[in-house]
């Protein structure tokens, strides 16, 4: 079965740290690259990190840029989000997404195919 289902949001404190799993399945294990994406009540979808599948390189926002570490399971593909030194301004829906094939941006989830159901972290004291 095709899927993309994210797991390990959660409440944390500000300072504290989350690891985000982005389980996937099925033909969209082909994928040409990964993203995470997050958007905040009120506010626009952002974008956090990708990771191309070919070669393993990332990258991440400016907003979570040496906080955020995005890595990928070298047998199952899952992608991971590590989040650490988390800030209020973290909190929101989070989700990955995938791309299938290549394409001149990958910053927009407009660019991606596929993408889960998103899971909900809260940054709160």
């Amino acid at each position: 079965q095709d899927q993309l289902v994210e797991s390990g949001g959660g409440l944390v404190q500000p300072g504290g740290s989350l690891r985000l799993s982005c389980l996937v399945s099925g033909f969209f294990l082909d994928y040409y690259a990964i993203g995470w994406f997050r958007q905040a009540p009120g506010k626009e979808q952002e974008w956090v990190s990708w990771l191309m599948s070919h070669d393993g390189s990332t990258q991440y926002a400016d907003s979570v840029k040496g906080r955020f570490t995005m890595s990928r399971d070298a047998v199952n593909l899952s992608a991971y989000l590590q989040m650490d030194k988390m800030k209020f301004e973290d909190t929101g829906v989070y989700f990955c997404a995938i791309r299938m094939a290549p394409a001149h941006y990958y910053n927009s989830a407009g660019e991606y195919n596929h993408r889960g159901q998103g899971t909900q972290v809260t940054v709160s004291s």
